[in-house]
């Protein structure tokens, strides 16, 4: 299972985190370390763990075993309210009753603060969330956006050394989402505050974290950027659930060969460790696929029909049959401009090329 080496900069540290609900086992022994000012996302499915983890990091559940280290403090059995962080909730969690003001200083009146202290530090937060004329509203009289900023802005009040975000963004609409996900993340560097999300949206993963921890089933399946993560999946269930992918059976050569149908394809990286007559998933994502007068240089081509075009804007997916592996359809991505150029649509032929050093063998 992955996990994550921690350093003299780790700022927060899991280890071993298991928990039970019943005979659910809803963690199997995660450990992580998470750095000083890090933006750090759990990717995964429902109920694959990720919001159980960080309630356990919030004290707002309690692990069975194994121990938290925040800022070189234990605070493992800690109570909730003893720990240093502010939690933004997906449904806004704001008190309708306050008005905004009094929502953000909510936190601060607790600790006691003094009057002008509450004022400067509620004032500064409400123009950082570009919300400076807002304090005598009430939750009900904003959007829902405008009510999210609100709650991070709560969260932030205290200038807490860690910020939790659960599934912030999942009750928008999907304008309001790109563009909060981007304010949060600007944010979040702007004031360098460890941070760490949970979110089953592999879009806002990819484009908002340093690093993402995907996980699955109570279990890390990789840590790493979005980048590595993309682009090197460290096991089926991560290339699957990250992005569109082709996958495809395929049956090893010898030689670093794979037959995929009737094909015969020079192999991905690591098909030449592979014993004749072994079974493999190879996988390829959609953009990685190359069509006529790039795909002359690949060693991999062979004659495709497109069975299916699917519009979606920016963007097509193409989907082909490959002569001598019918029975496996290919997703091709491709531009609007280039599929009008082509004139493509259904019963049209191609020549796709399938790139060696793009495709991934995962057993």
């Amino acid at each position: 299972m992955p996990q994550a080496a921690a350093s003299k900069d780790s700022y927060l540290k899991l280890e071993s985190i298991r928990k039970t609900f019943g005979k659910f086992v809803a963690l199997k022994g995660v450990g992580l370390a998470v750095e000083r000012g890090e933006l750090v996302i759990f990717l995964g499915p429902s109920g694959c763990g990720k919001t159980t983890l960080l309630r356990i990091v919030a004290g707002l559940e309690t692990q069975d075993s194994g121990s938290i280290v925040q800022g070189g403090r234990d605070i493992s059995r800690l109570p909730a309210m003893q720990r240093d962080y502010g939690i933004v909730f997906q449904s806004y969690a704001l008190f309708p009753n306050l008005s905004i003001f009094d929502n953000v200083a909510y936190g601060l009146v607790n600790r006691r603060k003094g009057r002008d202290e509450i004022q400067r530090r509620v004032s500064e937060l409400l123009k950082l969330i570009g919300l400076p004329d807002a304090g005598r509203k009430y939750p009900g009289q904003l959007s829902g956006g405008q009510q999210q900023r609100i709650a991070l802005a709560r969260a932030l009040a205290t200038a807490p050394g860690l910020l939790l975000l659960d599934e912030p963004l999942s009750a928008l609409d999907a304008i309001e989402r790109v563009r909060l996900r981007g304010e949060i993340r600007a944010l979040q560097q702007r004031l360098g505050v460890t941070t760490v999300m949970v979110t089953h949206d592999q879009e806002e993963a990819l484009s908002m974290a340093d690093r993402v921890v995907v996980m699955n089933h109570g279990v890390i399946e990789q840590i790493g950027t979005p980048e590595q993560i993309y682009r090197e999946p460290a096991s089926a269930f991560v290339a699957d659930f990250v992005g569109k992918v082709n996958v495809l059976a395929a049956v090893a050569e010898g030689g670093g060969r794979l037959r995929v149908g009737r094909l015969l394809l020079e192999g991905a990286p690591g098909a030449g460790a592979l014993s004749t007559g072994a079974r493999v998933s190879l996988y390829l994502r959609p953009e990685d696929v190359m069509i006529n007068g790039a795909a002359a240089a690949m060693p991999n081509t062979a004659s495709a029909k497109v069975t299916k075009v699917e519009f979606l804007g920016a963007f097509c997916h193409v989907t082909v049959e490959l002569a001598g592996a019918e029975e496996q359809p290919l997703l091709i991505n491709m531009s609007r401009h280039a599929i009008d150029d082509m004139k493509l649509c259904p019963g049209a032929a191609l020549s796709v090329g399938l790139p060696p050093e793009c495709m991934r063998l995962l057993v």
